[in-house]
């Protein structure tokens, strides 16, 4: 079915790289969720009703909330396709971020609405009506449900949309809620113990739990993440394969919205090479990046020394001592300045985030030691930095 519904209304479905082609499928995927959950709402609010189950109509008001939600995610997925403009020059992809935002504070107020609900349902308890016909009804939401989570997971996984596997979760989240309402029907049935108002608290609490994930995966983008570790080196390798690069460092990656992002890397390129040429091989890679991930690429060259015997020979005893004092850290950037009564080593030092500011100074004065025990005149000059790539 799911491949069906994609060949039949998104035009150019192969082309997921395009902006267009997955604003395409953002539209698609909510159309669907609005329909099923709108068809989900009515059933299970008639069999509520029926049954007086809170559980029952806390499952059918979250699924009012879920069309609500594919509302606003269609209205998002619209305005982000938006093109860039003066005011925003980086497009405005991020509106999609936002509207998943504004659907997790929809599905958190359903939560608490139904705690409360089912807080006074266990108070004052009312009578349960098992009806087989209901519970078949209840059955056929899960199906229902369950298809539309794997539906919005093949869909996120094709085009990456956080937006889209959330929907995923929360799917999953009333496939879980709707089959623990079965459940205390059947219980009532066989032993005439009213657990609804218990079960309506876990429904609540899945559907705030939800709320949660979903809030949890749309803030990281907006507040900048870490670089995802396959990205970072998808990047990093890709500069690193043309020839006259020696190696990169520094690579920072804004994310502007899906497929929309813009980078800043340091290229390690040899001193004595000729500038306009080495401009020529950056401008060259830049504009690569641009054909060949969607990204605005910014490389700033670093020259590094890859003939002088000394500098080799002293990056190497910096990199190899550095590696036993913690082996988490790396050097960058070093340059060795040679004066009369002592050899300053300046370089950057990247640590992980995790190191508190004791343990960072630790690291230097180590450092700094055994260095001094390979030669005397050994004075370091450190530049402490983190890593923008997010932990693997």
């Amino acid at each position: 079915m799911t491949e069906f519904l994609v060949k039949h209304f998104v035009k150019d479905y192969q082309s997921v790289e395009k902006s267009a082609v997955r604003t395409r499928y953002g539209v698609l995927a909510s159309i669907v969720g609005i329909v099923c959950n709108v068809f989900l709402f009515l059933v299970k609010f008639i069999v509520g009703l029926l049954l007086h189950s809170v559980s029952v109509t806390a499952d059918a008001f979250n699924n009012l909330s879920d069309a609500a939600s594919s509302i606003i995610s269609f209205i998002g997925v619209k305005m982000a396709e938006k093109p860039a403009d003066k005011e925003h020059p980086f497009g405005h992809g991020r509106i999609e971020y936002i509207a998943a935002l504004i659907v997790s504070f929809l599905v958190l107020e359903v939560g608490f609405t139904f705690l409360k609900d089912s807080i006074s349902k266990i108070r004052t308890p009312e009578i349960l009506n098992f009806q087989i016909v209901s519970v078949l009804i209840l059955i056929l939401s899960i199906g229902v449900k369950l298809w539309l989570g794997i539906f919005n997971r093949k869909l996120g996984k094709k085009i990456d949309s956080k937006v889209m596997m959330a929907v995923f979760t929360d799917s999953m989240g009333d496939v879980v809620t709707t089959s623990a309402t079965i459940f205390s029907l059947f219980f009532f049935r066989i032993t005439g113990i009213n657990i609804d108002g218990i079960v309506g608290i876990g429904v609540a609490l899945v559907v705030m739990w939800a709320g949660i994930g979903i809030a949890k995966d749309t803030l990281e983008p907006l507040i900048g993440e870490a670089i995802d570790p396959e990205a970072y080196d998808r990047v990093k390798h890709f500069v690193e394969g043309y020839d006259g690069i020696e190696g990169t460092h520094d690579l920072i990656i804004h994310n502007y919205g899906p497929n929309q992002s813009m980078a800043s890397i340091h290229a390690e390129v040899p001193n004595d090479v000729n500038i306009e040429a080495a401009h020529e091989l950056i401008d060259r890679i830049e504009r690569d990046a641009v054909d060949k991930f969607g990204i605005l690429l910014v490389i700033h060259m670093d020259p590094i020394e890859m003939k002088n015997e000394q500098v080799m020979e002293v990056r190497k005893k910096v990199e190899q001592t550095l590696a036993e004092v913690d082996s988490a850290c790396s050097i960058h950037d070093l340059r060795v300045v040679n004066g009369r009564g002592q050899i300053n080593l300046i370089f950057d030092m990247v640590v992980p985030f995790g190191y508190e500011q004791e343990k960072e100074n630790q690291i230097q004065l180590e450092l700094m030691r055994r260095l001094q025990e390979i030669d005397y005149r050994y004075q370091c000059v450190i530049t402490m930095e983190h890593s923008y790539k997010a932990e693997e």
